[in-house]
Order: C-alpha cells, then structure tokens, then sequence
C-alpha cells in the first residue's frame, strides 16, 4: 500500500465548539485541505493509533460519502488496524458510541452537523468520540485545535473508494476496513434493556400505536427495522424514514416548529398513543402524545420517575444530571428518591466523567436529549422506547403519565426562546452586559420577584476537579423561577442567543395554562435585562420551544 505524505496550509479557525467542528459544507468544499487538515490533526494527537480500531460513520448529509472515503484513506495511511464503518455511511451518534465501546475501539469519527440543515449550503460537521464513546472533552479537542494551527502535512494512501454498500471485510494494506450493519448491534443493546416482548404484544393487538419521524434523517433505518420490524409496528408507523442528503429539504430539528407533519397528525382525532421524532444524528428526541407536548425537560424527570417500570432500570438509579439551563424538574425526583443530582454545563461530554465514575444512571439536556449509562451521547431512538416502555407498562396515555407526574412534584413552567443569527458583536456586548449586573441584582424585586442569585455559571467537575467558566447568566429568583442566558455552541452563521424561562407551580389547579401565559412575567423580565428584541430590531424569538 502506498502512502502519500502531502503538504498542507494550515487554518486559524478549525476550533471545535461544544459538538465537533460545525462550518457551512462550502467551506470543506472550497478550502483547500480543509477537511484532511483537522483529521490529521486529530490523528497526530492519538499517538497510540497505531494497530487501533477506530469507529467511522455519519449522518447521511450531503459531503458525508465523499468525506468518509478521504477519512479511511488516510486512516489507513495513519497506522489505524480495523475501521469499522457504518453501510453506506451511515451512524447515529449514539449507536457510534455503542460501537466505541462495545469493541473496544481507541475512538471515533462522526460526521454531522446534528440538527443544522444539510446540502451545498447547509453545515457539515466532524468530531472525534474517545474511548468512552463519548464526545471528546477539552483537553483534546484544544490539541486538535492547536495542532491545526500548525500543520504542514497530511497522510493518505493511494486507493481506490471503496463500496461502502457492500457489507464485508476489505484488506486495504495492514488495516482491515469492515462494513458493518449500522443498525444490528444499537438494536440488540435496545432489546437487552426494554421489555420488547411486552411492547410488541400492546403494538401487534392494536392497544397502542406509534408514529415515529425519522426528518429524513439516520434514524429511518433504526426507526424501521426495530419499531416495524421487530416490534410489530403497523408499516408506515415511521415517516419521511428514508434519510437523504438534504434531509428532504427540511430542517431536521424535531421540535414543534420543524416536526411539523408529526405535531399536525398528533392534534388530530385519530391520533396515534405515541408521537416521537429524532434529529439528523439520532441522539435528539421529541415526545409527544395525542394532542399533548411533553417538554424535554418534564421528559427526564418522568422517565427518572418511572425507570423502575422498564427492566434495563430495574435496579434503580444511582443519580441523575441535567445541564445548567434544564428545568429544575428532575432534581424534585432525585431529592423525592434521595439520589444525588449534578448540574452541568451545556454538552454531552460533561455527562461523560459523572457516568464513568458510575455518579447517574440517568442525564438529559433541554435541547430535546436525554440519555442513560447505555451510551456516552445522548440517544433519540432510546428515549422513544423508554417512553413507549412507560406507555405500555402503566398502560396509561402520555398525557395521563406527565399529569400524574406533576400532581406528584409539582410543574415546572418551562421555554426557551432562540433569537438566531444575531450580529456576533451585538450578542457578545448583551452578555457583558448582563454579566456585568450581576453582582448587583441580587436582592432586588424585579416585578413579583426577588432575586436570590445572580451569576455566570462556573462548574467544577465533581470527578476530576476542572473548573469550566462562563457558562451561562443564571438569575435565580423567589418564588421559585429563573432566566437564563446563553450564547449556543451549535450553530454556524452568526450567534444564537438563548433565553430561558422557568418557574415552579405546586398547585394542579393550574398546571393546566398555555405555559407562554404562564411565564408571561418572566418574558417581559428577561426583554427589559436584556433588551435583546430592542437592540436587535427583532419582533420576538425566532423559535420557540
């Protein structure tokens, strides 16, 4: 097998955020090297890949084939022993990170850009798994950075693309490239930890029924061949199932502005027990029930309620996590349950040392993830069979489960309002700003409100002590609520801020209000702190959830 070696130029700007490194595809189109750059990079900063099995796949997005050929080209000049990759190049996130760990691989490469649209236009994305089979923390992905900084070269062999739709083994010089099924071995971990025998029965009698959007994105096939075809769901109970390079044109983000044709069908007569959809990667989730919304962040307090019902759970939690800007609700279980409950940064990995360290069984963000110990990522298609587990189990409605669950410990009011592709600067100087009361809010009545606290969040790891800073303006506030204040990790054009809004009802005589009504107060807050739509010109939040 030859081996090229080929110089490069290096870039300033390949820092990865809180997912990888996410840049409109033109830019890996048009730079040259662009993309053999940061994964050579990557690979100069595992010096033990030599003989290593590395774990490649991808959602489906447009530049995802042609970049996994360049990718295992130059995984095979770099020394890699097994590739694993994914039949025409497709891998959820979480099922990469089953792989990962199922294997013992030294990593892997995902290539998304999650919920970011797809196609010439669209964003592209790569990041770099590790051992665990989660997303890589810092102290990696600032070398990668400062590697790229200065790269010169590149290696990639000299071979011809290989047919990732055949399943097989390939000798491609001293590394074994194997085509795998992406979806067999996520499938059997899934069987292993949910009662399938109990749900297929309620599918296959017509007790419950399911629909299921995979956005045309990865979790079509997994959707399919275990919802339908292990389960027994009616066929066409997954729709838009067939990923596509541009996600069919949509936005592959599934929440109640983009999941559009799942919500219409989960508000009419005939709807469906479950509705649920899943984002470009797989590892976000959206629940829904006939002519009801179950927030992320109720999700994770539910399922924390309820993980006795499903047998992968069975032996109790050991504790719980959410990120900073979550609702509140899932730590009123763990203080009902006496289990300890972590607040973390925004992004996965954060979640990885508190599972490693066996702290939380259970761990969710608002962003529509939620995941457990299975994984190291948060899990779409998980989430959904857990809640269709719940469904099945209690044998109640999804309705009935989340209602229940709040006439238990209370509810949790709870939106985020995205003001998306901001002027960089203008986003910046409204949290400097911010940061900059802080000091003096605390005790003042804003409104019907005092505010107990005001800071920007700063968490240290419980497990290995690193300090991780300005995370986010937090205004706690009595009686119980807060805003919170982000700029997003995730996008590619601009700034996104993020605005959060969440206060506590104890009283089920009104656990039933539109929650925009009941956080009416809190939002008019937030606009005179901020004064986000002033500045910006903007009517209100560009999205919703």
């Amino acid at each position: 097998m030859d081996i090229e070696i080929r110089t490069t130029t290096p870039y300033s700007d390949q820092k990865p955020g809180t997912s990888g490194l996410r840049k409109k595809t033109r830019v890996f189109l048009e730079r040259p090297n662009y993309l053999e750059n940061f994964v050579q990079s990557i690979f100069d900063c595992l010096p033990d890949r030599q003989g290593k099995t590395l774990v490649l796949g991808g959602d489906g997005r447009f530049y995802n084939l042609q970049a996994l050929q360049t990718i295992l080209k130059m995984a095979v000049a770099n020394g890699f022993g097994t590739l694993l990759v994914g039949q025409h190049g497709l891998l959820s996130t979480p099922a990469a990170s089953h792989l990962i760990r199922k294997y013992k691989a030294l990593g892997g490469i995902v290539l998304s850009a999650s919920h970011n649209p797809a196609g010439p236009d669209g964003d592209f994305g790569i990041k770099y798994n590790i051992q665990n089979g989660g997303p890589a923390p810092e102290s990696y992905t600032n070398a990668f950075y400062q590697r790229s900084r200065t790269i010169t070269e590149y290696k990639i062999a000299k071979m011809p693309d290989l047919d990732l739709g055949q399943l097989g083994e390939f000798k491609c010089g001293d590394t074994l490239v194997r085509i795998i099924d992406p979806v067999s071995d996520y499938a059997q971990l899934m069987a292993h930890l949910f009662d399938f025998e109990r749900i297929r029965a309620a599918l296959r009698s017509g007790a419950v029924s399911v629909c299921f959007d995979a956005m045309h994105a990865v979790t079509g096939p997994y959707a399919k061949r275990i919802l339908e075809e292990e389960l027994g769901a009616a066929p066409g109970s997954v729709i838009n199932a067939e990923p596509k390079e541009d996600f069919g044109g949509g936005h592959p983000d599934p929440n109640l502005t983009y999941a559009k044709v799942l919500v219409e069908k989960m508000y009419r007569p005939d709807a469906p027990t479950l509705g649920a959809a899943s984002d470009g990667d797989g590892d976000r989730n959206m629940i829904l029930g006939q002519r009801f919304f179950v927030t992320p962040s109720d999700s994770l307090a539910v399922l924390a309620a309820n993980a006795h019902r499903v047998p992968g759970y069975r032996q109790g939690l050991c504790g719980v996590a959410r990120s900073m800007p979550t609702s509140r609700a899932v730590d009123r279980v763990a203080e009902a349950f006496g289990i300890p409950c972590y607040e973390t940064p925004t992004g996965w990995k954060f979640f990885g040392n508190l599972l490693d360290a066996g702290k939380i069984t259970l761990c969710g963000e608002e962003s529509f993830g939620t995941g457990s110990d299975h994984v190291r990522e948060k899990d779409g298609l998980w989430a959904v069979l857990f809640w269709l587990n719940l469904v099945v189990a209690s044998r109640q409605p999804v309705a009935a489960i989340v209602r229940d669950h709040w006439r238990r410990f209370g509810r949790h009011y709870y939106s985020r309002h995205d003001y998306e592709a901001l002027d960089n600067a203008l986003a910046q100087e409204i949290l400097a700003q911010l940061r900059a009361k802080c000091p003096k809010l605390a005790g003042q009545r804003l409104g019907s409100y005092t505010v107990a606290l005001a800071d920007d969040f700063c968490y240290t790891d419980p497990v290995d002590g690193s300090i991780t800073p300005g995370q986010g303006i937090r205004i706690l506030l009595e009686p119980e609520a807060r805003l919170v204040f982000r700029l997003s990790g995730t996008g590619t054009e601009g700034a996104t801020l993020r605005i959060y809004l969440e206060r506590y009802e104890s009283d089920p005589s009104r656990h039933d209000l539109d929650p925009q009504e009941a956080l009416a107060e809190l939002i008019a807050l937030a606009e005179s702190l901020s004064a986000v739509k002033a500045r910006s010109g903007r009517a209100g939040p560009d999205v919703v959830t």
